[in-house]
């Protein structure tokens, strides 16, 4: 009769337990939204060009409706592109748009990047795709674009050699890891309607993500975050022929366009960093400048006849590193 009672118990607090989880889930995925008729639209001429063909790395599957307004008409599987020579260390499903201009992406910008910088091509790519959740995931937000399988989150990217860039370390990485993720990242401003990388906000410290949301109803705004001072060096030598064209020009987006964006974070700040709020300045302490051979003294009152110099003083030396760092701003920099 223990045995039975103690069972009983067991069976009892897994079910709580499941439908506490079920609860979770159901808090955080915004219910009362609709998926939009461009989605529908969108995937619909995206077959009908026949941008994606299925192959055995890229296989159609059923239709993927709900939970809410999450899903899409014909979602692929994705385990390799490039036609196979590109491994994706996670499998991702993706609907046709966000699908083909990945592959357009890693074409144009993704590997001739890696060649450009590092000599090698591009054999890996760890990136998340379809997830059905709020933005940021913030329980009870808008929909992220994740939600329809028109989104993708690149982690890091191995190469040939065996050499791993990723986007948390290679930000502010060595001079080519730098020069290669902000060529792909200006490569992806060109043909997805959002692209956030680290210093655009705290929630993408770690990862570039891309998405093909609408910000307006003709679809021409985007947003592309954050600002960077970067020459880009694909593009100057020989034209290269681009592997479909790139979409039509678009106007940047308006600050409050609904995109995967919280708060500003300009520098990246990871969401453990113990700063007192998201956007706070990392930088060492603002002291009054030191009298230097670069600075000038405050002019000495003379004396009569004889001209004195006050005598130049050391600088102030800080045990505190100085962090890469700047004014604050109302908008993202960099």
């Amino acid at each position: 009769m223990r045995i039975v009672r103690v069972m009983w118990r067991g069976v009892s607090l897994f079910s709580a337990l499941a439908l506490f989880g079920a609860g979770l889930t159901a808090c955080s995925i915004n219910r009362f939204e609709r998926r939009d008729p461009w989605r529908d639209q969108a995937e619909q001429v995206c077959l009908a060009k026949k941008l994606v063909e299925p192959s055995e790395f890229i296989t159609p599957i059923a239709a993927m409706d709900g939970p809410g307004p999450c899903g899409m008409q014909q979602p692929f599987r994705v385990t390799r592109l490039a036609g196979g020579s590109v491994v994706l260390k996670q499998r991702m499903t993706l609907g046709c748009p966000a699908l083909a201009e990945a592959e357009a992406w890693l074409a144009d910008t993704i590997q001739p990047a890696a060649n450009l910088y590092f000599g090698v091509p591009v054999a890996e790519i760890n990136a998340g795709s379809y997830s059905c959740r709020g933005r940021n995931n913030q329980p009870g937000a808008k929909l992220s674009e994740h939600g329809f399988g028109n989104a993708i989150d690149v982690m890091s990217i191995k190469l040939a050699d065996g050499h791993v860039i990723t986007v948390k370390g290679g930000w502010r990485g060595t001079e080519a890891e730098q020069g290669f993720l902000r060529e792909i990242f200006l490569g992806a401003c060109q043909r997805f309607t959002t692209v956030l990388a680290p210093g655009s906000n705290v929630f993408h410290y770690d990862h570039i993500h891309v998405d093909l949301a609408r910000h307006d109803p003709r679809g021409l705004k985007r947003i592309c975050q954050p600002l960077i001072k970067f020459t880009p060096q694909l593009g100057t030598g020989v034209e290269r022929p681009l592997s479909r064209p790139v979409p039509p020009p678009r106007q940047p987006a308006a600050p409050q366009a609904p995109v995967d964006v919280e708060e500003d974070d300009p520098y990246g700040v990871s969401p453990m960093s113990r700063a007192a709020s998201p956007t706070q300045v990392a930088r060492a302490p603002a002291r009054l400048p030191a009298a230097s051979a670069y600075t000038a003294a405050p002019p000495a009152r003379p004396a009569p006849r004889v001209a004195t110099v006050a005598p130049e003083e050391p600088e102030e030396v800080s045990d505190e590193p100085l962090q890469l760092g700047a004014p604050p701003s109302n908008g993202p920099i960099y």
